[in-house]
């Protein structure tokens, strides 16, 4: 049975690049699907999913939304109901890909829709501000992202070339039959630059006893992800061995996954080992962008484009309680380690973060707010020392198996 590639797109607006997509899909063999999500004018190709139809999906009526003319109703409404229409479509077999087309209005809508649909099914999207900041779009699902470079505006040289591109790509991605792999339980571990070493040596451990480790750069939307990942059910256990994204979340830094971060496993009483990784260090783009309050603390350029800032003792003491809170809350077996040596690379002995009374405000706080029966480990090694990997891993091995 051939496959489906579902196209989101305003047919008033963009129908025209819609209709390129369009056959070149079914070209190929697949079958196109389009979803129109514009309001105002007419469409100018047929679609397979009407504007009515989405509207209705997202709670009105397309005859409400012409005749008030409100943009930001408008686009609430085809927002939501993009996503269901998605959602629905998956469900029932009937969408196996999808390709959007659009501008800044045109991404959100049609990314909304992406994100509605598991990981793993193909996503992509031509968009004019995929060259920006791309979070929004891109959420913790795998959408691919293509700038369209000109405005998408009718065919030309330029934009035909790329939305043929376009089309190609999410065509193989239809097509592409993953790997084969044996069917493993799942881990997740948290890594940054700065742990590394700790989350390899722990990674090669784990899955030389049975298991296969998701690694989750710790950079905002990677703990996003792993935490959507365990809240959907499809991890076993956690290794959380870098939690920086709460030194961001606190400072200000670019690198936050928000308050919630530390909180899915907890909940759902998956077995999880903690430990302070990177705690030392906020996150921002280059030196220039840091604020200017903080202008005059230890900053450290990681690359061109990073800069990290140490964090204070007030700052890890805040820090301590926070991760010792969220520890609190597990509902399953938890364990906290703690690196008297220091929580990174560059916070080490002799190294460009190296602070002991930084160090000691955030393990002080965690001794003294992490409740009675949670086994509290203290380790006089570094971070990244292979003592302290294997010792983490051991850890969360025992709860696998006591819980398994």
């Amino acid at each position: 049975m051939a496959k489906t590639v579902a196209i989101v797109a305003a047919l008033d607006t963009k129908g025209e690049e819609a209709e390129l997509i369009r056959d070149f899909v079914s070209a190929h063999g697949l079958v196109p699907l389009v979803i129109d999500t514009g309001v105002l004018g007419r469409p100018t190709i047929a679609a397979d999913v009407s504007r009515e139809d989405v509207a209705g999906a997202g709670g009105a009526s397309i005859e409400d939304l012409t005749a008030s003319r409100d943009k930001a109703r408008a686009m609430e409404v085809m927002t939501r109901g993009a996503a269901v229409v998605a959602a629905r479509l998956h469900a029932e077999r009937r969408l196996d890909g999808v390709i959007g087309i659009g501008g800044s209005a045109g991404t959100v809508i049609a990314t909304s829709a992406m994100r509605a649909l598991p990981v793993g099914v193909p996503k992509l999207c031509v968009s004019t501000v995929a060259a920006g900041d791309t979070r929004p779009y891109v959420g913790t699902k795998d959408v691919t992202l293509m700038y369209s470079v000109v405005d998408v505006a009718g065919i030309n040289r330029l934009s035909g070339r790329i939305l043929t591109n376009a089309a190609g790509a999410i065509i193989g991605m239809v097509q592409a039959e993953p790997p084969r792999l044996a069917e493993r339980p799942i881990l997740a571990a948290s890594m940054f630059g700065n742990t590394t070493p700790l989350v390899d040596r722990a990674r090669k451990t784990l899955e030389d006893a049975g298991y296969e480790v998701l690694v989750f750069h710790a950079t905002g939307s990677g703990g996003q992800t792993m935490e959507s990942l365990i809240a959907d059910g499809y991890v076993a256990g956690v290794l959380d061995v870098t939690t920086t994204e709460w030194a961001d979340e606190l400072c200000g830094g670019v690198f936050s996954a928000g308050p919630h971060r530390l909180e899915a496993a907890a909940r759902l009483g998956i077995p999880q080992v903690i430990a302070p990784g990177c705690l030392d260090m906020v996150n921002f783009w280059a030196p220039e962008t840091v604020p200017a309050k903080y202008r005059d603390r230890k900053l450290y350029r990681w690359n061109p484009n990073v800069t990290l800032m140490r964090t204070t003792p007030e700052e890890n003491a805040e820090l301590g309680r926070v991760i010792a809170e969220k520890a609190n809350r597990s509902s399953g077996p938890v364990a906290v380690l703690i690196p008297l040596r220091g929580v990174s690379q560059l916070d080490s002995p002799g190294g460009d973060f190296w602070w002991p009374e930084a160090d000691q405000a955030l393990f002080s706080a965690i001794r003294q707010t992490l409740r009675p029966g949670i086994p509290l480990v203290e380790l006089d090694q570094n971070v990244n020392d292979p003592a302290f990997a294997d010792r983490a891993t051991s850890l969360l091995l025992e709860m696998l198996r006591t819980t398994g």
